[in-house]
């Protein structure tokens, strides 16, 4: 039942969320695949890479009244060796390529050492 549930947020997608998969899809972060409403364990993560282990969340306003929540996620997800990186919507929107920077420094960090760039 989680792949159906993927299937309507990919449906329901925020502006944030367009816009940063459209700068992720089709291997446009260093060659990396990323998917995006991926179910992991009892969670549906925004963005994963599976190659490296990296998740990328993009939260909403709702997201402030959940801290505690996020936090148990975050800890569970990376306990399974994932890497958990949160922007806000406004930060996608309004600083993209600050975003986009921040997300490209994070996948070289999750490179294994030998394919990273020289």
């Amino acid at each position: 039942m989680d792949h159906l549930k993927a299937r309507a947020l990919r449906k329901r997608s925020t502006d944030a969320e367009r816009l940063l998969w459209s700068r992720l899809r089709g291997k446009q972060a260093g060659g990396y695949k990323f998917r995006r409403q991926q179910p992991i364990g009892d969670f549906i993560v925004d963005f994963t890479c599976f190659e490296l282990r990296l998740i990328i969340e993009v939260d909403g306003g709702g997201h402030s009244e959940q801290i505690e929540a996020d936090q148990k996620r975050t800890a569970w997800l990376e306990s399974q060796g994932f890497r958990v990186v949160r922007y806000w919507n406004n930060e996608v929107l309004l600083q993209t390529q600050g975003v986009l920077e921040a997300i490209w420094q994070a996948v070289e960090a999750q490179q294994p050492t030998e394919s990273r760039r020289k």
